[in-house]
């Protein structure tokens, strides 16, 4: 097959997103494919150039930083424009199958497969046809799940997004509904809709209507659990004694601000190594002083330097207090066998099982009980490590779901009834 792989982000300058993508693209280049990658990127940033003998075509999307201008820009406007390169790169390259993989490239996608007569594929990584701001979280009155957005949800939404100037911002909550229905109605043009857990699955059938007429299956993200294991062979602990660890974003959504009231709950005697940064860094070093927390903040790390202190941690915790679609860093831990205290949100009950390759919880309190087990217990710690990693291989190895890609490929091309018509 020669595949169309439009994506957001690739390495070497990319979060979980973009090494999902590109393990996407590896995997189904070892099987044998033609690959043909293709990125929008800010006018800001540094132009893509290529990795791991993947080249990439750069499309520039300049967006002025002004909110919702922004936002025009990265989406309506970017969406046209993209949608005629995608269709004439389809028709130069002889595409069999075009497979987005975010929310810049998912609608044009389809689009170009409209207009070329190849299949479309577009994978889901977070709330972006649900929710504007992408996170399904309540940004005002009580924490939890949003709703939906509605005029009065959005009214209250953009309240923190725009902060005291926010009843300015009012009149840009129609633009903001209209957004939300082209992206759904884009989205749900695609042949296949890959969510990357069961529970985003879910999610998108009851929230998206648009999509009550496409496919929608659960394939998640591939890691490659040789290659992670292969960057710590070897390698000696990054610090002195036992420890535990937190790996991700310091914000709302990952959690951050719990770690203090956790480790305070759990007594943790063991320092609490954070890697990331973010928002909520400054509270939660403020909040780690005055609650007398050993709680060492790295900042942000290479993946190699994240996967060695994952690997030589006595166990992670993992706080997250929103629907995580599929952590990406979860399945990293858990092919390096760390035993895992999870918030039970979203789609990490795809990874860990409860009681068997780790342990969840429905609430803080429950969270810090779970850490003082672990923190208490080296054979429970062992044998949770242990059913991770073998979990990891089962579930997420990039070979497992390759296959599962390729199958699924092979099917949507089969079915098509009007491949490259147009061309």
């Amino acid at each position: 097959m020669r595949l169309l792989i439009a994506t957001d982000a690739f390495p070497p300058v990319c979060g979980g997103s973009g090494w999902s993508t590109y393990e996407l693209a590896r995997g189904m280049r070892r099987r044998g494919h033609e690959i043909v990658i293709v990125q929008p990127y800010s006018e800001r940033a540094p132009k893509p150039v290529g990795y791991d003998g993947f080249e990439v075509i750069a499309v520039p999307a300049f967006a002025p930083p002004v909110p919702f201008i922004r936002n025009y820009f990265r989406n309506e406007r970017l969406y046209r424009r993209l949608a005629v390169f995608l269709a004439r790169v389809i028709r130069d390259e002889r595409i069999d199958l075009i497979h987005a993989q975010h929310v810049l490239t998912g609608p044009p996608a389809v689009d170009a497969a409209r207009a070329t007569g190849v299949p479309s594929i577009c994978t889901v990584r977070d709330y972006w046809p649900a929710c504007y701001w992408g996170d399904l979280i309540k940004n005002h009155g009580d924490d939890g799940l949003c709703p939906g957005c509605s005029a009065l949800a959005m009214t209250e939404c953009v309240r923190p997004h725009a902060g005291a100037a926010w009843p300015l911002a009012l009149p840009a909550i129609p633009y903001m509904r209209a957004n939300l229905r082209r992206k759904q109605q884009g989205l749900s043009g695609a042949d296949v809709v890959i969510a990357v857990s069961r529970w985003m699955a879910g999610d998108l059938r009851r929230r998206v209507p648009a999509l009550a007429d496409t496919r929608v299956e659960a394939i998640p993200n591939a890691v490659d659990v040789a290659g992670v294991r292969a960057t710590v062979d070897g390698t000696t602990p990054p610090m002195a004694g036992p420890y535990a660890v937190f790996a991700g974003k310091l914000a709302r959504n990952k959690g951050a601000r719990a770690l203090v009231e956790v480790a305070r709950a759990a007594r943790l005697t063991i320092p609490l190594v954070v890697i990331g940064d973010g928002p909520d860094r400054e509270f939660l070093s403020q909040a780690a002083a005055a609650g007398g927390c050993d709680i060492r903040l790295l900042g942000w790390l290479d993946r190699d330097a994240v996967f060695r202190w994952l690997h030589h941690a006595s166990f992670m915790v993992f706080p997250s207090g929103w629907h995580e679609p599929l952590s990406r860093v979860l399945i990293e831990a858990s092919a390096l066998g760390v035993p895992t205290a999870a918030m039970n949100t979203g789609g990490t009950s795809d990874i860990l099982v409860d009681e068997e390759t780790g342990l969840l919880s429905e609430s803080v309190g429950a969270l810090a009980e779970d850490v003082a087990r672990l923190a208490a217990d080296p054979e429970l710690r062992a044998r949770l490590g242990a059913a991770a990693g073998r979990r990891a291989e089962s579930q997420f190895d990039f070979p497992v779901v390759i296959a599962r890609m390729e199958r699924l490929y092979q099917d949507v091309i089969a079915a098509f009834p009007h491949r490259h018509a147009g061309v």
